[in-house]
């Protein structure tokens, strides 16, 4: 499904990511943990080109993602979520669902209203499809911003610490959406400091430290029986 390879991201001098490799497979749900600064979001937003890798190669469904021949179409089948939600202001919640699939997928409009219902109602917030993100909660933001992404039908999601910026009464309806997508085979990458749900809902975990991938592994064979000091030093600190 996503294959990363070599990726390099540096700004200037400063290197970020020096060499990754990674594979996603389809219907995976890939948990990527590690210490603040350590490269995750800068690897996440790289998939999709929003940072534009310094080298390596990046392949969705097969086809690598060039700038200049492809980038909008293959963003459109990888969803992304953001720590701040990245919702549009001025628009009611339900324009904010229907935007992109009518603008980018050229969708008809009454369909596109539709499935944007059927989404809300997904993520418990049928009510709120008149409202404006500044009327909502900031759980209530990221549910829209998962809806938002899911109403383009892309074959993947990634999550950019999802939960970081959410009081932590709202975390719950939060990840309890993120666990009904990984139940129905849904794609996803996740980017978390939620050592719980990645034990619960992973399929695979990756430790990254410095930029690289220092270990990886089922959840039960990284957070029972991690092999790296690296891994072993964080985890006494987080669990």
């Amino acid at each position: 499904m996503i294959v990363i390879k070599n990726l390099k991201k540096a700004y200037g001098d400063h290197v970020v990511l020096p060499c990754v490799n990674m594979e996603i497979k389809a219907k995976e749900v890939v948990v990527i943990i590690g210490p603040s600064g350590s490269g995750k979001s800068t690897l996440l937003r790289s998939i999709t080109h929003l940072e534009t890798p310094t080298d390596g190669h990046i392949y969705i469904d097969g086809e690598e993602i060039d700038d200049k021949k492809n980038i909008d179409r293959i963003r459109a089948e990888v969803g992304m979520v953001f720590q701040h939600f990245n919702l549009f202001e001025n628009m009611t919640v339900l324009q904010n669902l229907t935007l992109a699939p009518i603008q980018v997928r050229k969708m008809d409009p009454k369909k596109a209203e539709e499935i944007a219902m059927n989404l809300l109602d997904k993520v418990g917030l049928r009510s709120k499809s008149g409202s404006y993100p500044s009327q909502l909660s900031g759980g209530q933001k990221q549910r829209v911003a998962i809806a938002r992404a899911l109403a383009m039908r892309p074959k993947a999601l990634l999550f950019d610490e999802p939960t970081s910026a959410l009081d932590p009464e709202m975390v719950k309806e939060v990840l309890d959406v993120m666990k009904q997508l990984a139940n129905e085979g849904m794609t996803m990458v996740v980017v978390t400091h939620e050592m719980g749900f990645a034990r619960e809902v992973g399929d695979r975990v990756i430790f990254m430290d410095g930029g690289s991938v220092v270990e990886e592994g089922t959840p039960e064979q990284i957070f029972n029986n991690p092999q790296h000091n690296r891994t072993k030093s964080f985890l006494s600190k987080v669990l």
